[in-house]
């Protein structure tokens, strides 16, 4: 259980206006505040995590949810530009997608996603899983300290 009152910070990295939604109301539903950062494509999401241009204050994610199929940077490229980086790569990631090509998995696990999730159409199913997520990452696992 969380014994921190401080809301956790989730980065969703998605593109899709009606599954930003779908998960944020998710999210809303869950016990543990958390704040929702969004980015739409991979290269806002890149230039979020690195504090560059308009996002010099970024506050540091404590869990990240990445969509694979995303505009200008994909999610595969975006995730390995993560886990290459010395400052970014200790963050969690969540791969939340519709995928589910079994290369898309490996790869991503190749990659060092730290969980592959395959999206549901199902607004119940999709409640369900987002609520996982948080009973798990933001109640049950001990995330690294984030940086300032």
């Amino acid at each position: 259980m969380a014994t921190d009152a401080k809301p956790k910070t989730i980065f969703l990295v998605e593109d899709n206006r009606g599954d930003i939604r779908l998960i944020q109301e998710a999210l809303k539903s869950t016990a543990v505040p958390c704040d929702i950062v969004i980015a739409r494509d991979g290269m806002e999401a890149m230039a979020y995590l690195q504090r560059q241009g308009e996002f010099a204050d970024a506050i540091s994610p404590d869990l990240i949810l990445l969509d694979l199929n995303l505009p200008k940077k994909d999610g595969r490229e975006v995730l390995a530009e993560i886990k290459a980086s010395d400052t970014l790569r200790h963050i969690p990631i969540i791969v939340l997608t519709t995928s589910r090509n079994e290369e898309d998995i490996y790869k991503s696990y190749d990659l060092h996603v730290n969980c592959y999730i395959s999206k549901s159409r199902n607004l119940a199913q999709l409640f369900k899983i987002v609520q996982g997520i948080e009973a798990f990452w933001l109640e049950t696992a001990t995330l690294p300290p984030n940086t300032p």
